[in-house]
């Protein structure tokens, strides 16, 4: 828990975000004590959820031992039903907010239909809109594009030797050599490496706006909730979630390599539990319904520290 720096809230209800003032404390808990400035925990997710975070460790009285930021996404008001939308922007940051604490308001980008949540030299992150019995978002996580490998018999036809001229065509800059060609670095260098990218959606019996499909598109993983199976796809929509069928319809627009299903109703029993009690037919029900709609990939069960390995690109 120490090692965490970011963390994302897809939606405020209450099995997806009441054990975050636990979780800070945990990561308090396992940090060193020492007065040497850190960089803040940053936290991403609906708009309230920096007072909730606030009020809580108040009323607890705990003291963190590092700083946080709170970058509270602001909803439209077409992300759940009207009766069930409350606006919270009255909920004004403190005067007196912790160390870091004062966060940003991000608002929808009306020309790209998305929130841009963060960007550094490796990645980007941006948020976007989903319909559930409260506002919900989903996050896509996208590494950049790694330079391409030298055209080392390209390099060779241009009389370019090996050594430090390698180096700045590779970081991207133009060279010029003793008989005066200039030689950019997209002349000898293949085409760039893709990122892996990975898709994340909170609760949600659909998505809203034009968005999630493009910044999905062509994900390495995408994890998608799958709350009911499809003989209770009516109920499923009621509540606000999504059943295999949905859940396989996305990944299939999307052409994602991997589907898992997470955010099982606990009529389905866990994986492990089931194959011990040889319910070979419930265990593989909501598998089996993925993947009679998504054919061009993989689908998984989502369990319990689950750990899947994405390879980096060649």
């Amino acid at each position: 828990a120490g090692k965490i720096t970011k963390i994302f809230i897809t939606h405020l209800h209450g099995d997806h975000f009441f054990g975050l003032p636990g979780l800070l404390c945990t990561i308090s808990l396992q940090s060193s004590a020492d007065t040497s400035p850190r960089p803040p925990v940053e936290i991403y997710g609906p708009l309230g959820l920096g007072n909730f975070i606030r009020r809580s460790l108040e009323l607890s009285h705990s003291q963190l031992l590092f700083p946080y930021v709170v970058h509270e996404l602001v909803p439209t008001s077409d992300q759940c039903p009207a009766e069930e939308f409350k606006d919270f922007s009255s909920l004004a940051q403190p005067e007196a907010a912790p160390p870091g604490a004062q966060g940003r308001r991000i608002h929808l980008d009306p020309e790209e239909d998305s929130y841009l949540l963060l960007e550094d030299e490796q990645l980007v992150v941006k948020g976007f809109r989903l319909f559930h019995r409260i506002p919900s978002f989903g996050f896509v996580v996208e590494e950049k594009a790694r330079t391409g490998r030298l055209n080392v018999q390209k390099l060779q036809e241009l009389g370019i030797p090996a050594g430090p001229l390698y180096g700045k065509l590779k970081t991207g800059s133009t060279i010029t050599l003793e008989n005066g060609l200039r030689v950019s670095p997209s002349d000898v260098l293949h085409h760039p490496i893709p990122g892996r990218k990975i898709c994340i959606l909170g609760d949600c019996s659909g998505i809203v706006g034009n968005a999630a499909v493009s910044l999905c598109f062509g994900a390495d993983i995408l994890i998608h909730e799958a709350t009911l199976d499809d003989s209770q796809e009516e109920k499923a929509r009621e509540h606000g979630h999504s059943t295999p069928k949905t859940a396989a319809g996305f990944a299939e627009l999307c052409r994602v390599k991997r589907l898992v299903l997470n955010h099982f109703s606990q009529r389905y029993k866990p994986v492990a539990l089931r194959a011990s009690q040889g319910d070979a037919t419930v265990a593989t029900l909501l598998k089996a319904q993925a993947q009679e709609v998504f054919r061009g990939g993989d689908v998984t069960l989502a369990e319990d520290f689950l750990t899947i390995v994405i390879p980096m690109k060649k």
